[in-house]
């Protein structure tokens, strides 16, 4: 299986070119890790269809919230399922104007149950992440299942193509590999120091790390590199519960 590691944007301008991806082949360990540079929104869903087409196992794991809470959904009268927590997404259009319709009726942010068991940052609504959970849901997510792509746990997909899209957290994944899983970001030298601490320790006990890519990460303070190559350890085991097919699940 191919593993893609993917940090995703929320931008405006279909992502603006900010979305990282990075991938391996699990068959191949002592191969060194690909980057496959920056895309927008469309340039991905594009990678992920052509990638459905080459006969090859695939696993996506992106960077961003594929639900939200039932809680939330209970909230606005939503109908409890995966498909019709995406229709009425969508039905506003952008996520501006989805968040500010939701904080007229409440302005509680309920974490999801995986958000809850793998300690994830921010609630799907929170405000430094809305725009990614709108946008990948309303632009990549239901494409990819209108093309009958298995996402994870929420979409079967068809079994024609061996294609499967789902969720991961690097906050987690740092958390339950016992790496520090905040203070990597931005200027200066502590964060960069970090960097280069992390990129060590992924080189040395999951990925190989080409060189160029280690050290573009580590000059990259935003830490999106580095957020998509953590994305390339080993996805967590653990059985999601039937809330997950709707509100959606870490791997």
């Amino acid at each position: 299986m191919i593993l893609h590691g993917i940090d995703f944007s929320g931008a405006s301008s279909g992502g603006a070119a900010k979305i990282r991806v990075v991938e391996r082949d699990l068959l191949k360990r002592h191969e060194p890790i690909r980057s496959k540079g920056r895309m927008d929104r469309n340039s991905l869903l594009r990678h992920i269809l052509e990638c459905a087409k080459d006969g090859q196992p695939h696993l996506f794991r992106i960077d961003a919230p594929f639900g939200l809470a039932l809680e939330s959904l209970r909230q606005f009268d939503v109908a409890p399922t995966w498909s019709g927590m995406v229709t009425w997404m969508e039905s506003f259009k952008d996520p501006r104007l989805w968040r500010t319709a939701i904080r007229k009726v409440s302005r509680q942010e309920p974490k999801r149950v995986c958000d809850q068991i793998f300690r994830t940052p921010m609630a799907p609504m929170n405000l430094r992440i809305f725009k990614q959970t709108w946008t990948l849901i309303a632009e990549v997510l239901k494409p990819l299942a209108d093309a009958g792509i298995r996402i994870e746990p929420v979409h079967s997909g068809h079994a024609k193509n061996q294609v499967t899209v789902c969720e991961g957290c690097p906050a987690s994944i740092l958390k339950f590999s016992g790496m520090p899983d905040h203070g990597y970001k931005g200027a200066g030298i502590p964060p960069r120091q970090l960097r280069e601490r992390l990129v060590r320790t992924l080189d040395q006990e999951h990925l190989r790390i080409p060189d160029r890519v280690g050290q573009e990460a580590i000059d990259d303070e935003e830490g999106d590199l580095l957020d998509a190559m953590i994305l390339l350890t080993e996805p967590l085991q653990w059985v999601p519960p039937a809330t997950a097919t709707i509100e959606g699940w870490l791997y």
